[in-house]
């Protein structure tokens, strides 16, 4: 089995395990270790609880000179209660390693559950006349390891968060490597030994080893600073969910500042979007079809194939593709909606629902960053 084999394997196990949950009360027993390759890339291997009966990763799978490593114990996630900044992680659905940086609270508008509690509902015009209640949610800013960032790029973009960039090109973007968004549910958390346990460039900027603390990462002073310098383009505050024919669609939206270009304020936002197979049917993705509605007055329909230049394929073994992309408006807010075409093994397609939702601008207008604030 090779190292990408290794990783889509354990991916797929970790995928099976969030999606059955852990038992009540479940906790790893002591001295079950996460292991990784020596040479870096997400875990090859796992508590034999969140293994498949009879399958099992040997020395006579490893590709050739790679060395299997300790990296950590996992520990019991937490049903209840946040996960601190610092807590070490492996992601139940792509498989990286990261660290919680600090958490979001966000609302989730889910399409799919019909909830009597309710702290905002939500009704786009457009795209049916279906009312969803929002509920508070909990998301983490977190570092993803540079080491696993290879081998997820084909399901996951590790550069999830941009900028607006303040120079003359007014359109001008620039991404930061390695940031990502992550559900509280799709966590797994884990401990380590190791003084610098994540891969990252911006790791010991933000954090420092503290073994008196639990988890034994603190923030430092910069983090503190950063977070709040761009709170206002990195706070995530809606999310949208819909299920269509066990393809899930999960959108978020942020906002990231407006712009003037030849006598007129042009508004950006980001979207990031992940699709999530759960069936154990094959399907690939084929087209996007959008509409996009500004305070304006107007309705732009964009239509195209794929999604950023890609055409993913969704399996049992890879169930899930995330990636960003940005939407302009001279208007101060709008609305967007949509669907996916997918494509079936016998050539069939079926259309997958874009839960709608709204692009809105903050009231507290500010100027975007012009790089990273320390």
């Amino acid at each position: 089995m090779s190292g990408g084999a290794a990783r889509r394997y354990v991916a797929a196990a970790l995928g099976r395990a969030r999606a059955r949950g852990p038992p009540p009360l479940w906790e790893p027993p002591p001295a079950r270790h996460l292991r990784a390759l020596g040479t870096g890339g997400a875990v090859a291997a796992l508590p034999p609880l969140l293994l498949p009966p009879r399958r099992h990763l040997s020395s006579r799978n490893r590709p050739e000179g790679k060395v299997l490593e300790t990296v950590g114990v996992f520990e019991a996630p937490k049903q209840h209660g946040k996960y601190e900044t610092g807590q070490l992680f492996l992601h139940s659905v792509f498989g990286y390693r990261g660290i919680v940086l600090f958490p979001w609270q966000a609302r989730l508008y889910d399409r799919d559950v019909a909830s009597p509690i309710t702290e905002k509902s939500e009704n786009v015009a457009g795209h049916g006349s279906k009312e969803v209640k929002g509920k508070t949610h909990t998301y983490y800013q977190v570092l993803i390891d540079a080491r696993d960032c290879p081998h997820i790029s084909q399901r996951s973009q590790t550069e999830a968060v941009t900028f607006l960039a303040n120079h003359d090109d007014s359109r001008a973007l620039y991404a930061i490597p390695g940031l990502d968004y992550v559900s509280h549910e799709d966590i797994l958390p884990y401990s380590s030994t190791d003084q610098v346990p994540i891969q990252h460039e911006l790791f010991e900027r933000f954090l420092m080893y503290d073994q008196t603390k639990v988890p034994p990462f603190v923030a430092r002073d910069t983090l503190c600073a950063w977070q709040e310098k761009n709170h206002p383009w990195l706070e995530l505050s809606d999310v949208h969910r819909e299920t269509t024919e066990n393809i899930r669609v999960t959108v978020i939206p942020f906002y990231m500042g407006m712009r003037e270009a030849q006598n007129s304020h042009v508004y950006w936002w980001r979207y990031c979007i992940r699709l999530e197979n759960l069936d154990s049917e094959v399907v690939q993705l084929r087209e996007r079809h959008w509409r996009i509605f500004s305070l304006s007055g107007t309705l732009e329909t964009v239509r195209g194939r794929g999604v950023v230049g890609r055409e993913p394929v969704l399996s049992k073994e890879q169930p899930a593709f995330q990636y960003s992309s940005h939407v302009s408006l001279q208007a101060s807010s709008g609305h967007m909606w949509g669907t996916f075409r997918f494509e079936r093994p016998d050539g069939s397609h079926f259309d997958v629902r874009i839960p709608p939702f709204s692009l809105e601008s903050n009231k507290d207008e500010k100027t975007p960053p012009s790089g990273l604030h320390w």
